[in-house]
């Protein structure tokens, strides 16, 4: 108390406007840098998933039933499907050893589409072609996936 009988108040120590405006504006600047680099992330691991698989997911999968059978899965044995499946083919059947995938998702890439397989390969001709559409789901454009050396 003072000697006029009040009570002293202490000061009270609070941020200003200006204090407060600034960390807006600071918090505001590394959301513009930070949220586009972490949206594109997800493209990214989709992208890279998708090319891993085929670089050498499958390729593990295709190699074994070629051990097995003696040449990679054609379209008429039900091309990638013939690593899940045992083919009608008699004497392929009783050389297969699968199944050689698991799940038909598998069989996809990271955006849901099926993967193109080809055997014998027009790029790869002593072995097959494998590719993910990429993201739009349209064969032959810019974000296709390959296991060949694009031109």
């Amino acid at each position: 108390m003072n000697k006029h009988g009040r009570r002293m108040r202490k000061p009270v120590r609070a941020f200003t406007l200006l204090e407060l405006l600034m960390v807006i504006v600071i918090i505001g600047l590394l959301a513009a840098f930070v949220a586009p680099n972490f949206f594109g992330a997800e493209g990214k691991a989709k992208k890279d998933l998708t090319q891993a698989k085929i670089d050498s997911g499958l390729g593990g999968s295709l190699k074994m039933y070629r051990a097995h059978v003696g040449h990679y899965p054609t379209e008429e044995e039900g091309g990638l499907k013939a690593l899940m499946q045992k083919p009608d083919n008699e004497v392929v059947a009783k050389k297969w050893a699968g199944p050689y995938v698991e799940k038909v998702t598998d069989l996809q890439d990271a955006w849901g589409h099926e993967l193109i397989y080809r055997s014998p390969g027009q790029y790869n001709e002593s072995s097959y072609d494998l590719a993910s559409p990429g993201e739009d789901g349209q064969e032959g454009t810019d974000d296709d996936l390959v296991n060949w050396e694009k031109t």
